[in-house]
């Protein structure tokens, strides 16, 4: 099996914090977006995972620690690591013929700016499985039509009729993605666009148009993390889902002075806390120093100083430093907030 990951986007929406690190980087519960979502497919393929095949963007951003980073966690799940540039974006069909010459065999195509929690037996004698999750107002989704077998036969975006409750949230599974790459090489070659971009939903489209088998396989969380709001909410969830499944992390390597932490939280090694408060929901990377403060439902990252703050759903960059009264903020790496 392999897991195709696009993950090019610069993630505009998640600003300042994408402005020095790839979204896909920025941490949740103490781990980056990418490494949870492709541990948590790995989880439920069942499968061993033979290569992971990341789709970057320009070097100058995505740099050589990225794809170190990158083929660390592909080696951790025993699987190779291959790297491939997205250098001009043109759409997520182009961003996945970028990795032509992995598109070969069983594999699962997913885009890394989601968290998902799912426990459902994947349907490998399908053609291609799209994940789903049931939503609340499918009109602001791209959602699946069914058929009375319960196989996929239209894909419709933001249906102003009802179609189905069931959105697509962007991971396929394909039996042999090379079917995939034959529709989307035809996609390319006829100069199929939509929105001004080559999509995979046409080479989809195609596969369907020509008998293929598509099911769903239905997530019971589907979480975002495009934008600052969204990102920190997913970090309270996921800390949550960690203190269910007994693995909530605080480090034993944290100075605790005069200072209470209220689960679940994820603190990292290093990690200094005098008189404060932490917690609950709380997420905290390596060397970050917080000093006479209470911080709820927040996500600060690496090596960052606190003082005299109150915060709630904040976000913090690295090497960042603040020192005030704001609560719900958000600062990139190196800023200076005092």
């Amino acid at each position: 099996m392999k897991i195709i990951v696009p993950m090019a986007g610069r993630g505009s929406r998640l600003r300042p914090h994408t402005l020095t690190v790839p979204k896909p980087l920025i941490p949740v519960a103490g781990k980056p977006i990418v490494h949870r979502l492709v541990e948590d497919i790995a989880g439920i393929l069942n499968d061993p995972v033979e290569e992971v095949a990341f789709i970057l963007g320009d070097p100058a951003f995505f740099g050589a620690d990225v794809e170190a980073d990158l083929k660390a966690l592909a080696k951790s799940l025993g699987a190779k690591a291959s790297i491939y540039r997205q250098l001009d974006p043109k759409g997520t069909g182009h961003a996945i013929m970028c990795a032509e010459a992995s598109l070969s065999g069983p594999a699962v195509v997913a885009y890394a700016d989601t968290l998902i929690r799912a426990d459902f037996n994947l349907d490998k004698d399908a053609d291609s499985v799209i994940w789903t999750k049931k939503v609340e107002n499918p009109s602001a989704y791209g959602v699946v039509k069914l058929n009375d077998q319960d196989e996929i036969v239209e894909l419709v975006e933001k249906p102003e009729t009802f179609v189905s409750d069931q959105a697509v949230i962007g991971i396929y599974y394909f039996k042999d993605i090379g079917v995939l790459k034959q529709e989307l090489q035809y996609v390319l070659d006829h100069d199929i666009i939509h929105g001004g971009e080559y999509q995979i939903n046409d080479g989809i489209k195609r596969m369907m148009a020509s008998g293929k088998v598509f099911r769903t396989g239905t997530v019971d969380e589907w979480m975002d993390c495009g934008n600052k709001e969204v990102t920190v909410e997913t970090n309270r969830k996921m800390l949550d889902f960690l203190q269910e499944d007994g693995k909530a992390y605080v480090s034993e390597e944290i100075t605790l002075e005069n200072s209470t932490i209220i689960p679940p939280c994820c603190i990292a090694a290093g990690v200094v806390l005098k008189n404060s408060t932490i917690g609950p929901h709380v997420s905290i990377g390596k060397g970050t120093i917080i000093e006479d403060s209470h911080v709820s439902n927040s996500i600060i990252q690496q090596e960052a100083t606190l003082k005299k703050a109150t915060l709630a759903n904040a976000m913090i960059g690295n090497y960042a430093t603040f020192h005030g009264d704001f609560t719900n903020v958000s600062i990139g790496d190196y800023s200076k907030l005092v």
